[in-house]
């Protein structure tokens, strides 16, 4: 049995969750999430837990049993307390900025590029290289996030670029750092 699969999700005070066949919709503060899923495995409601089952040991179920769960603890996470991920801009002249719903970001190139925030998606700039992206769908966020750092990912040498707040750039030395023989 799968220990992921198992265990039961806590739906807080102020979630509202329906289940209807294989969908599952979630309510809260932070806005509303559906989801469909596989019709084989068992999701119920019982008080203020969701349970997640599966009907049988087979390969596609056992992988499907904590893939479900997982997703729909996401769900209800997202409701109550918006994922988020923060990028970091490095490199002279580059900056962002925002402008209503526009994401305006001066990356070196000849124009400038613009993204526009989405319908599930917020970006905020609370200083000129720093960009958050916020929402309650886990996988949106995710990337809207990729998406913003495509745009200039970082380069080895001078580690330029727009990059995740935790992610290390590997660096390579050059031409000059090469030994004289």
């Amino acid at each position: 049995m799968s220990r992921i699969g198992r265990k039961p999700i806590a739906v807080p005070a102020g979630v509202e969750v329906k289940i209807d066949g294989s969908t599952v919709t979630v309510k809260g503060p932070k806005g509303t999430l559906t989801q469909s899923f596989r019709p084989e495995i068992g999701i119920t409601l019982e008080g203020s837990e969701i349970h997640v089952t599966r009907p049988n040991d087979e390969k596609i179920e056992r992988s499907l049993h904590g893939l479900t769960r997982t997703l729909v603890a996401n769900m209800v996470h997202g409701v109550v307390e918006e994922y988020k991920k923060e990028l970091e801009i490095n490199g002279i002249g580059y900056r962002a900025q925002k402008q209503g719903k526009q994401l305006i970001l001066t990356l070196g190139y000849s124009h400038q590029v613009i993204v526009e925030d989405t319908a599930d998606v917020a970006t905020d700039v609370p200083a000129p290289n720093k960009i958050i992206v916020h929402g309650p769908d886990k996988q949106k966020v995710g990337q809207f996030a990729a998406e913003i750092r495509e745009k200039r990912p970082p380069e080895p040498y001078k580690g330029k670029g727009i990059k995740y707040v935790d992610e290390v750039i590997i660096r390579k030395e050059g031409k000059a750092g090469k030994g004289k023989k």
